[in-house]
């Protein structure tokens, strides 16, 4: 009898027990190594399914002893585990390069440095309302290994992160989307942005003629690349001021899908989400639906019963006239020149957190046109201070939610905005984005 192949996968998170659920069910001889305490409801997974596994150190001597390892995307290429393993020729992907190998349904993948997970729930939305035997997954909710191993699913729309990128060989979507790239991250980069473009750029390599790739392109980085480089993919542009014969567009406040044989028009004012940008993932969302010719109504009846993801430009509560919105997902400089972009009353801005190199002069021409106060919420405020204190009459220093919430309902009048949108990173002062904005809304209903 043949002996099993042996997988040891580094990390014990969602892509990680997801994978090992997916390998014991292919018939690998698994082992887990989290060099973390491993959280409790992956533990009770991994116990149930008497999965072995260690946590708080790694055994070097058993994880080199591996014929393959999946690396959960947390875990830098640079930690000396990893370059050991490849140094000696042990093969290292990632979690949606092994599920991959285990399907035949048709893939959906939505990268980008904003964007994503919006244009993912979208075309999720769409695709379950055309009745399509669909589920959604990658970065966020489940696993796209856990959904593999229920062995469920005809479709697969998959959120992909740059990390998760990274760790593919073979594995390609019938329909990419790239929604934008912008400076995300670059700590993981060698602080080169070519090599995060780059790192995007791999949800198309092993693209054939016969798929898609959906992007955007008012994006100078995008259509650069596009320039230099070759994809054998089809092209399926989406854009805000260009028109085109096959590709999305806008004209007279109507989305225009247009492809070689149909076009339909959609009235933006119906969108259940606002802003450019929602524009935009409607049109990405809506482009990949058509080339499945999902019908047109059903498209449309999409668009105008969307509910957002949470954390992103989400209303949250009025009261006394003043519109509280938790868009804590803007880690970066670029999601939240979006959602200011997106106010339409006067609007008391709440940012700050870990800095992650922002250049804030970058929002200096829409701050000073929707910005009438600033509060900050951050450990270290000074450079959002030394930014903008000759523009801004009001910046006050808060160092909670709740607290950064009373100051702002104190500075707003009926009629204004309280955004939340910080351009940082959560780790100073929350334990993620989600805590910050969960944090946020039990403030306001506080008030």
């Amino acid at each position: 009898m043949s002996k099993k192949p042996y997988i040891v996968i580094l990390g014990a998170g969602e892509s990680g027990v997801g994978t090992a659920l997916l390998a014991i069910q292919k018939g690998f001889e698994v082992f887990v190594s989290d060099k973390s305490e491993i959280k409790q409801k992956y533990k009770a997974v991994l116990i149930e399914n008497q999965i072995p596994f260690e946590e708080g150190s790694h055994d070097v001597e058993r994880i080199l002893k591996a014929d393959l390892v999946m690396k959960s995307p947390g875990i830098p290429d640079k930690v000396p585990m990893v370059k050991q393993l490849k140094e000696i020729g042990i093969p290292v992907i990632s979690e949606i390069e092994f599920a991959a190998q285990y399907t035949n349904a048709t893939i959906f993948g939505i990268t980008g440095s904003n964007g994503k997970t919006t244009t993912t729930m979208m075309l999720y939305h769409i695709l379950k309302k055309a009745g399509f035997n669909v589920a959604e997954g990658g970065n966020i909710g489940e696993s796209f290994a856990a959904l593999v191993a229920q062995d469920k699913h005809e479709y697969y729309v998959l959120e992909l992160s740059s990390f998760q990128l990274d760790g593919i060989v073979d594995f390609a979507p019938h329909i990419a989307i790239l929604t934008n790239i912008t400076p995300d991250h670059l700590d993981r980069y060698d602080y080169k942005f070519e090599n995060y473009v780059n790192s995007k750029f791999r949800i198309t390599m092993n693209q054939t003629e016969q798929d898609y790739l959906i992007y955007d392109a008012d994006d100078e980085v995008i259509i650069t690349w596009l320039k230099n480089h070759k994809t054998r993919a089809q092209l399926v542009p989406f854009s805000l001021t260009q028109k085109f014969d096959f590709g999305a567009y806008v004209e007279n406040d109507e989305v225009i899908i247009k492809t070689d044989n149909t076009q339909f028009n959609m009235s933006i004012a119906s969108f259940a989400v606002q802003g450019n940008h929602n524009v935009k993932n409607a049109m990405a969302a809506s482009m990949s639906a058509t080339l499945k010719k999902v019908r047109n109504e059903t498209i449309r009846e999409s668009m105008e019963d969307f509910e957002g993801a949470p954390h992103r430009l989400e209303k949250v509560l009025t009261i006394r006239g003043v519109q509280f919105i938790n868009d804590s997902k803007a880690t970066n400089i670029n999601s939240v020149f979006y959602a200011l972009g997106s106010m339409r009353q006067p609007t008391v801005w709440i940012v700050g957190g870990e800095d992650k190199g922002n250049d804030y002069m970058e929002l200096m021409p829409l701050v000073r046109e929707k910005v009438k106060a600033i509060v900050c919420l951050g450990v270290d405020n000074s450079k959002i201070i030394e930014t903008f204190q000759n523009v801004m009459p009001i910046i006050v220093e808060t160092q909670g939610a709740e607290e950064a919430v009373k100051v702002a309902f104190k500075l707003a009048e009926k009629g204004d905005n309280v955004l939340l949108s910080p351009a940082c990173a959560s780790f100073d002062l929350f334990k993620n984005y989600e805590d910050r904005g969960n944090q946020f809304k039990e403030a306001v209903l506080k008030l």
